[in-house]
């Protein structure tokens, strides 16, 4: 399906769309209305049907979406009808949190390895995972297939760990790194800064208290 002129706002909404159409499936509910996900999601009704529109509509007049139907197609779109080979880089507490978050496997990305270069957490297991030496990396990206890796390691290593990735042949990185990683076009990056999403918080906070202080 060509999506390049999809923006990255409706890209970020499916996700959410497939998150909540699985708890419909799971209740066992056959159809649902965009104004039905509108209440359950707070996006317009219009908007949803908008973004549906992006990717041929799935919907029909007067009858709504069929939940299933719509989770399967929004499943293919993320590329979740594949299985995914995933790896962590950096083996402190966030990525040993991440290595133990089981969500991952139902969505079909498989763990397949842990990476660090602390001699202190060689052997160390997580998830029945042995904590592996960077110096193993290359030959286990390319031995077992892995295209995407998780950076939870510090921001004044990432850049070459993510060049190493990348002459490697991955094709997608999880940055949880606070710097922008330089790669080429087709490896794909997604940045996810922990203090920004805080900061949103206390922003709408404090202007929620404005708006009723006032």
């Amino acid at each position: 399906m060509e999506n390049k002129g999809i923006s990255q706002a409706v890209i970020g909404r499916l996700p959410r769309y497939f998150r909540y159409l699985g708890e419909l499936k799971d209740q066992g509910i056959e159809r649902v209305s965009s104004q039905e996900l509108s209440d359950i999601m707070k996006v317009t009704a219009s908007q949803i049907r908008q973004d549906f529109n992006n990717f041929g509509g799935f919907g029909q007049q007067g009858y709504g979406y069929k939940v299933e139907y719509l989770y399967g197609e929004i499943g293919k779109i993320l590329g979740l009808d594949q299985t995914h080979n995933l790896i962590i880089i950096g083996a402190g507490n966030l990525g040993q949190a991440l290595a133990n978050y089981m969500n991952f496997e139902r969505r079909g990305f498989l763990f397949r390895g842990i990476f660090d270069n602390n001699p202190a957490l060689y052997g160390r297991k997580i998830r029945d995972m042995e904590v592996l030496p960077m110096r193993e990396l290359p030959s286990f990206v390319r031995e077992n297939e892995i295209d995407i890796a998780v950076l939870t390691i510090p921001k004044n290593c990432a850049v070459e760990v993510a060049e190493e990735l990348v002459r490697e042949g991955i094709r997608g990185i999880w940055n949880f790194a606070h710097v922008d990683l330089n790669v080429p076009p087709d490896v794909q990056v997604e940045n996810v800064h922990l203090s920004d999403s805080l900061m949103k918080l206390t922003y709408n906070i404090n202007r929620y208290e404005t708006h009723y202080d006032a």
